[in-house]
């Protein structure tokens, strides 16, 4: 080794503890829907395509690489090792947290694979080349053992898709607005939603699109055959069998700070692209990914209806994007943001945290030697959250100590898990007045089930706190409803 090499190692460490490439690793999902590749690896190496789970039989998985093996999280060193392994800039957490982006190599690395080009369409509705006129076959990279790992319907072609869903190929090609200018539709008359603006409560408008009949039934069997069958992060609460926003807010219970982000736009943020690299991790062909993620997305009309005072709402829903509203909208923003759940508790084990995930809502929580590193945690989840392509809402960013009330996704967790003093007063009051006024006299929104709806809020109360439950319960036994 000559003098300057010597230098160099003293100065910059070692060759070895260069840093990965994120950009390559967050943009991989993005450019799965672009470009020709299967669910395998360059080397044959079979991986799960979400962390945690079993890998299909498959030839032999080699030994992690170098790169895996030294990934390490932040505190897992001895300090006096760090500093003989590290330059000064890589010592910093957030290097030491972009190495934790190793996680995005358990996803399966399609490869590129050879597109078909002839002069007669391999299937109705096939793409053409645009420079030569010739047609496309994307159905050759389908991949059956992801597709039978999840148990989920082999679909390779549109004909394929059709025959699924029961429906007319054509029909299928004019849901997915095949015939119209840029697969969009021109007016709300054509679209395949209804449009709903909503006023947000923190200002501005939100856009809901509810599917209409025939989108809806086939959104409604996507879900059902396919959707729910792909597994979410454990960490991730919202519209998951089995998880709730008890389930949700139990980890965070008697702990000295509570760290609470919130992401802005989050079904807008969630890209065409987006959804067809998630039907293409699953194991489709590119063909029937792009046909799914076309029935599973949503393009506003430029000429949609603006509430009043308001000029730029409309922007960010003309891209496709998942449509507040869709049955399949929630299980597709889970899978969208998995890599986001991985890299987000990847922070919290390094931290000593809890975290947890209900939609749009994210949830830190933790003891108070984490105290000191709360600057640093902000800055990292923000960070973290850039690089997976979503955005923070700032203003609803918020930390919460133990002295203050602790509310998380509207539960109580000072002490264990309970309903605020207000929310349970207002109830307690509504009840004393059916009592005394009569039912009809509360029922300001004119509501068909009223009675079913205040026992529906008397039952979260029992799940919150079974006392108070117990007395409103009597209370409602009393009341007269004829």
């Amino acid at each position: 080794m000559g003098l300057f090499d010597l230098l160099r190692r003293m100065v910059f460490g070692s060759p070895s503890t260069e840093r990965p490439s994120n950009r390559a690793n967050s943009e991989t999902s993005a450019q799965s829907a672009g470009e020709g590749r299967s669910p395998s690896s360059a080397n044959n190496e079979e991986r799960s395509p979400r962390s945690g789970h079993s890998v299909p039989a498959s030839p032999t998985v080699s030994e992690p690489s170098s790169r895996q093996q030294s990934a390490e999280l932040p505190h897992s060193r001895s300090q006096s090792d760090r500093r003989s392994h590290a330059t000064p800039d890589y010592d910093s957490p957030l290097v030491h947290l972009a190495r934790l982006n190793y996680v995005s190599s358990l996803v399966p690395t399609p490869t590129t694979q050879e597109i078909v080009e002839g002069d007669q369409p391999p299937y109705r509705f096939a793409h053409r080349q645009p420079w030569t006129g010739r047609f496309l076959d994307f159905s050759t990279d389908i991949d059956v053992r992801w597709l039978e790992y999840y148990g989920v319907p082999h679909l390779q072609t549109p004909e394929q898709l059709a025959n699924w869903l029961e429906l007319p190929l054509g029909k299928l090609a004019w849901l997915t607005y095949r015939f119209c200018d840029n697969y969009r539709p021109q007016s709300a008359q054509e679209a395949h939603y209804h449009f709903r603006w909503i006023r947000k409560r923190t200002g501005g408008h939100r856009l809901i699109e509810s599917p209409k009949k025939t989108l809806k039934q086939v959104q409604h069997r996507i879900l059902r055959e396919i959707l729910d069958r792909i597994p979410s992060h454990p960490a991730a609460h919202g519209f998951v069998p089995g998880r709730s926003i008890i389930t949700n807010a139990e980890p965070h219970c008697d702990r000295r700070f509570i760290l609470k982000f919130d992401l802005e736009n989050f079904y807008p943020s969630v890209r065409y692209s987006r959804v067809v690299s998630i039907f293409r991790s699953i194991g489709y062909s590119r063909e029937v990914a792009i046909w799914l993620a076309r029935l599973t997305t949503s393009s506003a009309p430029s000429s949609l209806k603006l509430p009043l005072g308001e000029s730029t709402s409309i922007w960010k829903y003309m891209p496709r994007h998942l449509p507040q509203g869709a049955p399949t909208s929630p299980a597709l923003a889970n899978l969208s943001a998995f890599a986001l759940d991985v890299r987000l508790s990847g922070l919290a084990h390094a931290y000593h945290l809890r975290y947890t995930r209900y939609a749009d809502d994210l949830t830190f929580s933790g003891e108070g030697r984490a105290v000191p590193a709360l600057r640093e945690i902000i800055l990292l989840t923000q960070q973290i959250i850039r690089d997976e392509r979503f955005m923070v809402h700032r203003q609803k960013r918020k930390l919460i100590r133990s002295s203050q009330r602790q509310v998380v996704t509207g539960v109580v967790v000072n002490e264990g898990t309970n309903i605020s003093r207000s929310d349970y007063d207002r109830l307690k009051a509504t009840l004393h007045n059916c009592l005394k006024h009569g039912p009809a006299s509360q029922n300001h929104q004119q509501h068909p089930e009223f009675a079913a709806q205040l026992r529906g809020r008397i039952a979260h109360v029992s799940m919150l706190n079974e006392q108070r439950g117990k007395k409103l319960l009597e209370m409602f036994a009393k009341i007269r409803w004829t």
